[in-house]
């Protein structure tokens, strides 16, 4: 099958993927669909997880259903399966119902011509099924015989089960010993340790140690040998050739045009890498109003520095080192992209941010357990929920994950407010839960949600608009305007006012009478006349005289003007 590849398409790439899929497939982990119209969900979620399972025991990271190429002769004949926001609700449906909650790595929409015309072509990208876990669809195993779907054999369900997860941090080294490895690094390591354990008889026992000793009680070493975990995190960068693929973070910091403006590479040792990578980016004081009761913006940093630690070690832990690849912290203008190699364990962020997920295993089980004891990783797979969690109550957007790349695992955050409506309704609804939240920051940001959530929403009050175009709701706004001119009537208290004049005077250096009741004016109570306006400046003025904070720079009443005592 030939078809034509417009180089500059931006899903070249995956068009390459489907051409080599239909020119050497594999039957077993590979199935084409014609899918003209609709798809029965729960024919997609046994094909799931028929082909993860082929995946896991073909020893292959992935397999793909495909919609839009006819089986037969595996021609592409193009297919109108739901549209682009119904296959991202199909991610969750398959998550509902899949062992662990997993579910597409990522589902492509290509558009290969053919023959002059362009045909829709949809790639189901499916993550083989998790080391010693049959990947199960409502509780039901399949596998493929051929081409045909069928149930998984109970062999083939203990092979699987009785499978053997190769931990790769786990493994040994070859030529390397604790000579190889950053003496300051080991140093800092034992600090940490004692930090993370705080009980007396421990850091006694550790200050007693030598290193090797140290590394061993840890499992860095074993049998005297050095770890992956041990050199990736303690190793002289010296020596990193000793890796089969060498482990390496870059930071970039990109322009207005998206263009490169400066970068930096960051070898081994690991524990050290957050400390180093972060003293590059800016992170700025970045003021807001999240209300509208307030005279005074809200002050905080772009980012909070325990997110982006947990961001840039989960990339760590998580990174697939077997095919090779950076760690990027990609900096733009008011926000930061984390990538690292290797795939999503939990299949969807959905799944990630339900209170009781557990992963069911990590991909570098030792060096995971090392973060942890040195503090550098959350230890009940809470992080992420952390991460979501202070992104929340600072009523910034949630963060993006982005699973569009093979074998690439991006998440973004941002360091600004995108809608205030969005940080308006956060303000007022502290309680909302964060899959709540998760669902209106998604309507902030213009993605599609179910149908089941938008209801869900529209109960809340929180959104308004059609479901092909639905945005955070202006009535929570006119809401807290209510709020707003209710607490006006009420009128600030005095000490308010002098903040303002005081705030005033600090920028303009004089000021009369006149003026301080235009600053005032829309601030003091709609209840008041405006000669009771005047009055009530006036009487403030005069008060804050005799406190001693302000005074006039002349004798003449007339000409005189109010300024900030020295």
């Amino acid at each position: 099958m030939h078809f034509f590849l417009d180089t500059n398409y931006k899903e070249s790439n995956n068009i390459l993927i489907l051409s080599k899929l239909i020119e050497n497939w594999e039957n077993e982990i590979v199935e084409f669909k014609e899918a003209n119209n609709d798809y029965k969900q729960d024919k997609i979620g046994q094909y799931f997880s028929a082909i993860s399972n082929e995946a896991n025991l073909k020893g292959v990271q992935c397999g793909w259903l495909v919609f839009g190429v006819r089986n037969k002769d595996r021609k592409i004949i193009g297919t109108d399966y739901r549209e682009t926001k119904g296959l991202d609700r199909l991610k969750q449906e398959i998550s509902d119902n899949t062992t662990g909650g997993i579910t597409f790595v990522e589902i492509y929409e290509v558009y290969p011509e053919v023959d002059g015309q362009k045909m829709r072509v949809i790639m189901f990208q499916i993550p083989a099924a998790a080391t010693g876990i049959p990947t199960g669809w409502k509780n039901h195993f399949y596998g493929r015989n051929g081409e045909s779907l069928s149930a998984l054999s109970m062999n083939e369900q203990d092979r699987i089960r009785e499978q053997e997860k190769k931990d790769w941090s786990k493994q040994i080294v070859e030529g390397v010993t604790i000579e190889h490895l950053d003496k300051e690094a080991i140093a800092l390591a034992r600090e940490k340790y004692k930090e993370k354990m705080k009980r007396p008889h421990i850091i006694e026992e550790v200050d007693e140690m030598t290193d090797e000793e140290f590394l061993t009680k840890i499992k860095l070493i074993i049998n005297g040998q050095v770890t992956n975990a041990a050199m990736l995190l303690l190793g002289n960068e010296d020596y990193d050739v000793y890796f089969g693929a060498v482990p390496e973070a870059s930071w970039r910091l990109y322009d207005s045009k998206d263009d490169v403006k400066d970068y930096e590479i960051f070898k081994i040792p690991y524990i050290t890498l957050s400390d180093r990578i972060f003293a590059k980016i800016r992170n700025l004081t970045y003021r807001y109003m999240p209300n509208q009761m307030t005279l005074f913006p809200t002050e905080t940093m772009q980012y909070d520095t325990w997110l982006l630690r947990e961001l840039l070690n989960n990339c760590i832990a998580h990174s697939d080192y077997t095919i090779g690849g950076r760690i990027y912290l990609n900096e733009r203008e008011d926000e930061l992209t984390f990538t690292n190699p290797g795939t999503f364990l939990p299949g969807s962020i959905e799944v990630a941010l339900r209170k009781n997920y557990n992963s069911p295993f990590y991909r570098n089980q030792l060096l995971a357990e090392t973060m942890v004891k040195f503090n550098m990783i959350d230890t009940q797979s809470m992080g992420i929920r952390k991460v979501y969690k202070i992104q929340q109550e600072k009523y910034f957007p949630m963060p993006d994950y982005d699973f569009s790349v093979f074998q690439q695992v991006g998440v973004t955050v941002y360091g600004k407010v995108i809608d205030e409506n969005y940080t308006k309704v956060l303000f007022e609804n502290p309680d909302f839960d964060l899959e709540t939240v998760f669902l209106i920051d998604r309507v902030q940001k213009h993605k599609s949600i179910s149908k089941d959530a938008i209801k869900y929403l529209r109960k809340l009050g929180v959104v308004e608009g059609k479901a092909s175009n639905l945005y955070v709701s202006a009535k929570v706004a006119e809401s807290i305007d209510e709020k707003g001119r209710y607490v006006k009537n009420k009128a600030f208290d005095n000490e308010a006012y002098e903040k303002w004049i005081i705030s005033y005077l600090k920028t303009y250096k004089k000021g009369k009478k006149a003026d301080f009741i235009d600053l005032l004016s829309d601030k003091l109570s709609d209840s008041l006349s405006e000669k009771q306006k005047e009055y009530k400046v006036r009487n403030l003025l005069t008060k804050m005289k005799k406190k001693g904070i302000i005074t006039t720079d002349s004798p003449n009443k007339v000409l005189a003007n109010w300024i900030l005592v020295e």
